[in-house]
């Protein structure tokens, strides 16, 4: 447990400090960040057609409204907790590259549910938009993220170590037949 946590520690503080520097900004965050506002502005037209993506800006063109999705609120943070998580747990390398893969797509989801949420909140009400986007949502991707990671654990295959254990006894195993004299 204590290898799982200073590992865990280690590749967190690692892809965070990789995340800020300017060629991952530019490479990664932000071309995602992008990608996620007209993801969203995809998805809100199949509903509602006043909508419009500007880089990382969502906006109404009914009311003028727009959230920008800034840092913390594009997944990617959340995606490094995951990511940290799985490559620290023993685990092999494929089941970590696959739950990976797959926990990213499930983080992804929530987030868009979140970023298209918020979204139509802000245009109903700020003060519930406030509330929702800076304690809800953020407890629910995080939630999302521990979720995925105890699911992911619990489809690993039993480790090697295990078979060290010896099995369990079997029915009636070292239960004594008592026999009548």
């Amino acid at each position: 447990m204590l290898r799982f946590f200073i590992l865990f520690v280690v590749i967190l503080v690692t892809l965070f400090a990789a995340e800020l520097t300017q060629p991952v900004q530019t490479a990664v965050v932000l071309p995602w960040t992008e990608a996620l506002a007209r993801i969203s502005a995809g998805l809100i037209t199949l509903f509602d057609s006043n909508v419009a993506a500007y880089g990382k800006i969502l906006q109404s063109t009914t009311n003028g409204f727009a959230v920008s999705i800034e840092a913390g609120c594009n997944g990617i943070e959340a995606a490094i907790v995951l990511i940290a998580a799985m490559l620290a747990f023993p685990a092999p390398w494929k089941h970590r590259v696959l739950g990976i893969l797959a926990g990213l797509s499930a983080v992804q989801v929530l987030n868009i549910v979140r970023v298209i949420s918020l979204f139509y909140l802000g245009q109903w009400n700020m003060t519930v938009f406030e509330w929702a986007h800076l304690y809800l949502w953020q407890a629910l991707i995080m939630l999302d993220v521990l979720i995925v990671w105890l699911v992911w654990i619990r489809m690993l295959p039993p480790s090697s170590s295990s078979s060290d254990v010896p099995p369990p006894p079997s029915a009636g195993a070292g239960v004594q037949q008592a026999t009548a004299s």
